[in-house]
């Protein structure tokens, strides 16, 4: 697992180092990094045109000194000080290796024509709010530049601890980040503008704290899939009961109860009224379907052994679907609660503060909005925190689905996922992803295993069919499961590979 950690956390770990360095080493081995990598994206260094964005700052030293080595293999580079720059050693280190500096002025624009790489050191990871008038129009300039952006630490207008972007904001085709990952560059709206994520090790390891959030990589998710014994039946591979679809939403019972079939779920007993069950049974006739009378809770738990339950896709929103999300939330055993039954919740979160088994949501922020009483605005502008504290106040494990899936539990182990793509923004996606984590719930998987390998395998299996063709639908997504589980298991994929 990749770990992630907040600003506080990284500004006491530099101090440490910095305590058993000889002064400005730190900056010099970021400094370094960054340059490698500016190099590595340009086509060839020597005779490029290379402009560094610098602010008052450490990041604004770290850009003039990756510059100073750019200059001394041949590279034309103009520094734009939007104030005097700090430390003033790195100004003169790119000066004597025959690179230029001007102050920030109303012709900047035409600064950024014959550029081919860009580097933004306005700000770094210490900035808050939106950038001031001329941090915002040089941003704006790089970002219609048409030339390679890379941004030091952050990009420039983005919330490092949250990924909040009030404003103008740089929008960087790649983003060198020092000593660990930060929250803000892998969740939205922030992780738009941050690009390629990389990593340049400065030493701060020893000195970081074990994380409270992290990345998972296709190894860690590998590892959480069960592989059957010699010996093994389905009952011990993991029984995963459905009660799913209406009348109405005859779909969501279907695409449900297919996402648990092919993530290896050793049996799925779907539970509901006539007409989704028909179509369950003949799309999926290796399911195990009981009809039930609307509304009747009880006949629904009743309807034989399962391990874990997912309930609420397509369900409705009536007296008879809160019931059953009632009796089903009134068992001992882990349930994974969607879509209708988490606007069924916002009138009877009691339901959920008075479990104790294991209890994962997997609303989109319009659901989340309405189960906690915030704007939804508020939520996708801010995803990490909201999750956090929603999964704290309620006592379960939630995954807040969208541009960035987010997965808290309680005590505040969160976990970013980092594969997805737009195209998975479509009907029925959200209920595949529901019996993909039903049927590691039911395996044993705790909550926040089984939602974040969940949200790993199932943002793959968009990636992989998106490459294809587009747009996709839901169904796509279940033919390409078994390809995806080959890769995760056989081949595996790096933070390379994800950042792509």
């Amino acid at each position: 697992m990749r770990p992630v950690h907040d600003v506080d956390t990284v500004r006491a770990a530099e101090r440490a180092v910095m305590e058993q360095l000889p002064d400005g080493a730190l900056m010099q081995r970021a400094a370094t990094g960054l340059a490698r990598r500016c190099a590595d994206v340009l086509e060839q260094v020597y005779g490029s045109h290379v402009l560094l964005l610098v602010g008052k700052g450490n990041n604004g030293g770290d850009a003039l000194y990756a510059g100073a080595r750019l200059c001394q293999r041949g590279a034309q580079v103009t520094a734009l000080l939007i104030a005097d720059a700090e430390p003033p050693a790195a100004l003169d280190a790119l000066l004597r290796a025959g690179g230029r500096a001007q102050q920030v002025s109303a012709d900047d624009r035409n600064a950024f024509e014959h550029a081919d790489l860009v580097v933004d050191g306005l700000l770094g990871i210490g900035g808050k709010g939106a950038l001031r008038a001329q941090a915002a129009q040089l941003a704006e300039y790089a970002n219609d530049s048409g030339a390679t952006v890379v941004a030091v630490d952050v990009p420039s207008g983005v919330d490092a601890d949250s990924g909040r972007v009030e404003g103008s904001a740089v929008r960087a085709d790649i983003t060198v980040t020092f000593g660990t990952l930060k929250p803000g560059l892998l969740v939205a709206p922030g992780a738009h503008y941050a690009g390629i994520v990389e990593c340049v090790d400065i030493g701060l390891t020893p000195h970081l704290p074990p994380p409270t959030i992290e990345v998972l990589d296709a190894d860690d998710v590998a590892a959480l899939l069960p592989d059957p014994e010699p010996e093994t039946d389905k009952y011990h591979r993991g029984v995963v009961g459905v009660a799913a679809g209406s009348d109405t939403y005859t779909g969501a019972a279907v695409l449900t109860t297919g996402g648990a079939i092919v993530n290896g779920a050793g049996m799925v007993r779907f539970v509901s009224v006539a007409h989704p069950a028909e179509l369950v049974r003949a799309r999926w006739p290796e399911a195990v379907v009981t009809v039930v009378p609307p509304g009747d809770g009880t006949a629904v738990i009743d309807a034989g052994q399962v391990q874990a339950w997912v309930v609420g896709p397509g369900l409705g929103t009536d007296d008879a679907a809160a019931a059953v999300v009632e009796a089903i939330l009134g068992t001992d055993l882990p349930v994974l609660v969607d879509a209708d039954a988490i606007s069924i919740l916002a009138s009877h979160r009691e339901w959920l503060t008075q479990r104790r088994a294991p209890t994962l949501l997997t609303p989109h922020a319009g659901e989340f909005a309405r189960l906690v009483g915030a704007d939804r605005g508020d939520v996708e502008a801010d995803r990490l925190t909201h999750v956090r504290k929603a999964a704290a106040d309620l006592g379960v494990t939630v995954l807040l689905k969208g541009s960035t899936t987010v997965v808290a539990d309680p005590d505040g182990h969160t976990r970013i996922n980092p594969t997805g793509t737009r195209w998975l923004g479509t009907a029925g996606t959200g209920d595949v992803l529901s019996g993909v984590c039903g049927a590691l719930l039911a395996t044993g998987c705790s909550a926040l295993d089984a939602g974040s390998a969940g949200a790993f395998l199932h943002g793959l299996a968009a990636r992989l069919v998106s490459a294809e063709v587009v747009p996709i639908a839901a169904t796509d997504l279940l033919d390409a499961w078994p390809g995806v589980l080959r890769v995760v298991r056989a081949e595996g994929l790096g933070p390379e590979t994800l950042n792509a």
